[in-house]
């Protein structure tokens, strides 16, 4: 496909994933992805360390807390995401360059709006969402200072995922994977620059992480605008007729997509009850965990544009086999995830200094529970398929289903019967039966939706 900026309308060549190798493109995308999800992953690794080092256990439990609010942001964005990456891939397999540039621009005035509004209303409340998870004391005023000063950064963060996302569309695997892994060198750097040099401590870590999100925005716009030249002028006609579409697809998305962080807001809650120390080691290994699987989640975001090029070039075979393809992939990241945790648990306990509960929570996750995550990894892809197919209501149930029925009643067991480390391993084992019931599902709207339905839009 051409993608200079003064490309025409239609293109002659074929849309990128609707030849080739089905699993090259998913390994070449994931891969991309993953390296710079991994990217930004370590670089929240390496902040949590650096944290550490400050000798402060309530500061460690403070990032705790606050991670669990910051994933009801990054969710937004995520969702936002499959939204323009919903548009412009089906667009540009159906070969309409120009509706997909359109699309393109209106998805990031959307994401705009949508960050600063998300951001003032966190603003306002993250006092009370801190109580509510049970956070008090100095930790909470910890919290509190470092959340506020992340929040600044949220629509920046929203238009850096929008523009991943059309990058993603286009099946620009490097640029996409750039967005994320120049903000992570960006993060990387100024951490021990303003936690240690400037004395700043916790705030420091903030504004680290909000200069990140500046560096993810100016790269993946520069991606979108410069180099694919996929944007248009805003015309306020062309936006709110695109809105209500755009909407039908977020809306679902970020209600997916918030299913996690309640689940784990719950997770924190009921760790919380058994001290700061659990909720420390928790912390750690929802840092621990992204660097892990990061091929996983970019796997998830990945199959999204490869399945919504083939929809939109009416390749059913091609999306079926993509489909099968991603689920295959993930087992096979998982089980290389899991053998490096096994091996280094010692190690990753000794890097970060932690004892008692928290080293035995981080203990039991990586030698015991992270093959368990195979099974939220299927529900990631099935995620992306419905969404990508028209069908994000379906996304949307199993994900809360998973977030309520598959975690409440089995956490509140598990923290009865073996305390932090039974909350644990009942949050793992939440996902088997979600995971299986989303393949299912997808399997069945497939035999129904692709024996001859055209795609949408």
């Amino acid at each position: 496909m051409d993608t200079r900026p003064n490309s025409g309308a239609l293109s002659h060549a074929p849309p990128k994933f609707v030849v080739g190798s089905l699993l090259r493109h998913i390994l070449v995308m994931s891969g991309a992805g993953g390296v710079g999800l991994g990217a930004i992953f370590l670089s929240d690794l390496a902040n949590i360390v650096f944290l550490s080092w400050l000798n402060d256990r309530a500061v460690l439990s403070a990032v705790g807390y606050a991670s669990s609010i910051l994933y009801f942001t990054i969710a937004i964005g995520i969702g936002l995401g499959i939204a323009a990456t919903t548009m412009v891939s089906r667009t540009l397999g159906q070969r309409r360059r120009l509706r997909a540039a359109r699309y393109s621009v209106n998805a990031h005035i959307a994401s705009l709006v949508a960050g600063v509004i998300a951001a003032a209303l966190m603003f306002l409340t993250i006092p009370w969402l801190l109580t509510a998870l049970g956070a008090d004391g100095r930790t909470h005023e910890l919290a509190t200072r470092y959340l506020m000063i992340v929040t600044v950064g949220l629509p920046a963060l929203a238009l850096a995922m929008t523009s991943a996302s059309v990058l993603r569309a286009a099946g620009d695997a490097r640029r996409a994977m750039n967005v994320t892994l120049y903000g992570a060198v960006v993060n990387t750097i100024l951490d021990p620059i303003l936690i240690f040099g400037f004395g700043l401590g916790i705030d420091g870590a903030a504004w680290a992480t909000v200069g990140a999100r500046l560096a993810f925005m100016a790269v993946g716009l520069h991606g979108v605008v410069r180099v694919h030249g996929l944007t248009a002028r805003p015309r306020l006609p062309a936006f709110a007729a695109d809105v209500p579409t755009f909407t039908t697809i977020a809306v679902p998305a970020i209600l997916t997509n918030i299913a996690s962080p309640v689940s784990n807001a719950y997770v924190t809650a009921a760790i919380a009850t058994h001290g700061d120390d659990a909720v420390a080691g928790w912390a750690i290994i929802g840092r621990i965990l992204p660097v892990a699987f990061g091929a996983i989640y970019a796997l998830s975001s990945s199959i999204g544009p490869i399945i919504g090029q083939n929809y939109g070039a009416e390749e059913s075979a091609r999306v079926r086999d993509a489909f099968k393809l991603a689920l295959a992939v993930n087992v096979g990241f998982t089980a290389a995830a899991w053998i490096v945790l096994a091996l280094l648990s010692p190690s990753l306990v000794s890097l970060f200094g932690v004892t008692g509960a928290a080293a035995d929570l981080i203990t039991l996750f990586n030698v015991w529970l992270a093959p368990l995550f195979a099974f939220m990894g299927a529900l990631f892809v099935v995620n992306a398929v419905f969404n990508t197919l028209d069908f994000p209501h379906y996304a949307t149930l199993l994900n809360w289903g998973r977030a309520t029925l598959g975690t409440i009643p089995l956490v509140h067991l598990g923290s009865w019967l073996a305390g932090a480390e039974g909350v644990l391993t009942a949050h793992m084992a939440g996902g088997i039966l979600f995971g299986c019931l989303a393949v299912w599902l997808c399997l069945r709207l497939f035999d129904r939706l692709l024996g001859g339905a055209h795609p949408a839009g």
